[in-house]
């Protein structure tokens, strides 16, 4: 097994494919998603007004609305139509469409005001920065209506607030304060390229070995491979799951030593999950297809980018037998909500079963294909 061992840590870097997939694509990838995510939340999205009621309660709407960061008023048309072209030419992201009766019916007791927001559905982030920030100037006017109206039908000023603030309440945003893209979505990142590039690595070596026909299917050698992949990976996940929350300033209020010791079931089922697939590859490109196929299948099927609730019941038990979707929640439960590990020993144990499992189906496959090269031979 020490033999082994050596001989896999000189193949790794004497390949300078590997070295850049192991180490260069590993320590990168997280720099360069921070970079494209390095403003979290986006300002000054333009918005299109149509303001047809052209009255006091509408400009005063407007002027509150357009105090805030997120979206700028950037043009005022008289029609839908053009506010539609401006839109479809992507110089504004939002309309906002004011009825002619629009101060009529706020002046009517019993009338009920309407105002049309129309939102670029093209980006989450555009729609999430028109709608929030209209939706909050929104409820303070309707207040106010309240208000007003109350005091017209006779109530004292005092009372009426007091009515309409019977259930007082504050916002408070949990694990993601800033409520940005890249706090929500990093993590879940970190831990995808740790398992993709440990992944293709494998899969490249095994190809590799393939070519050449330098295979080796001993379980002394399978033992002694995972040792030299886990020792290399387990000090870049350290790295990537420990070091870089705080160097990115990510949410990172869980315990260090918890998220190291879940890293553990992690690489080595990850190692023996590769390697089960390394035994169906064929030559040293292969690899490649199947990262790119299923990069985004496993984030989803994680059910951190999409509610596992809505996927599909093949799919949520497919992902059961993939080391990430169980080590993306106990990583993020830990690093981002602060849970212990007590609280994520379900992970853990998953993680645990999934490596003794893979170490077994390797066993199996890698005896099974050591005996058909011995008949070929």
């Amino acid at each position: 097994m020490w033999q082994f061992f050596i001989h896999e840590i000189h193949r790794i870097f004497r390949d300078p494919g590997v070295v850049v997939i192991f180490i260069v694509a590993t320590l990168a990838y997280p720099l360069l998603y921070k970079i494209i995510y390095w403003n979290e939340q986006i300002t000054n999205v333009p918005v299109a007004v149509v303001d047809l009621s052209n009255s006091p309660e509408s400009r005063d709407f407007l002027h509150k609305w357009n105090a805030a960061p997120d979206i700028s008023l950037t043009h005022t048309c008289t029609s839908m139509s053009e506010a539609q072209q401006l839109l479809r030419d992507q110089k504004v992201h939002g309309i906002v469409y004011f009825p002619r009766d629009f101060a009529a019916q706020l002046a009517d007791p019993l009338g009920q005001a309407h105002i049309s927001l129309y939102c670029d559905m093209s980006s989450f982030l555009y729609m999430k920065a028109i709608y929030l920030s209209c939706n909050q100037v929104m409820l303070e006017s309707m207040r106010n209506i309240q208000i007003d109206r109350y005091e017209q039908m006779g109530m004292d000023k005092e009372f009426a607030w007091a009515f309409v603030q019977d259930a007082p309440y504050s916002e408070t945003a949990l694990f993601t304060p800033t409520g940005g893209y890249g706090s929500f979505l990093i993590p879940a990142v970190l831990v995808l390229i740790l398992h993709q590039t440990l992944f293709f690595g494998i899969c490249m070596l095994g190809g590799t070995a393939r070519e050449d026909n330098e295979e080796n299917y001993g379980v002394r050698s399978l033992i002694g491979r995972a040792v030299a992949y886990f020792l290399i990976y387990y000090i870049l996940a350290a790295f990537l799951l420990g070091f870089m929350p705080r160097l990115f300033d990510i949410p990172h209020i869980g315990s260090i030593w918890y998220i190291l010791l879940l890293n553990i079931p992690y690489i080595l089922s990850v190692i023996f999950f590769s390697m089960c697939v390394s035994v169906f590859i064929r030559n040293r490109e292969s690899g490649l297809v199947l990262l790119i196929s299923s990069s985004l299948i496993f984030l989803f099927m994680a059910g951190i980018s999409w509610p596992k609730e809505m996927i599909p019941d093949p799919w949520r038990y497919l992902s059961f037998f993939i080391p990430y979707t169980w080590e993306v929640h106990g990583f993020i439960h830990i690093n981002s909500m602060g849970a212990s590990l007590s609280a994520t020993v379900t992970e853990f144990i998953a993680l645990s079963i999934l490596s003794v499992a893979y170490f077994i189906l390797a066993c199996i496959l890698f005896r099974i294909r050591k005996s058909r090269i011995v008949q070929n031979l």
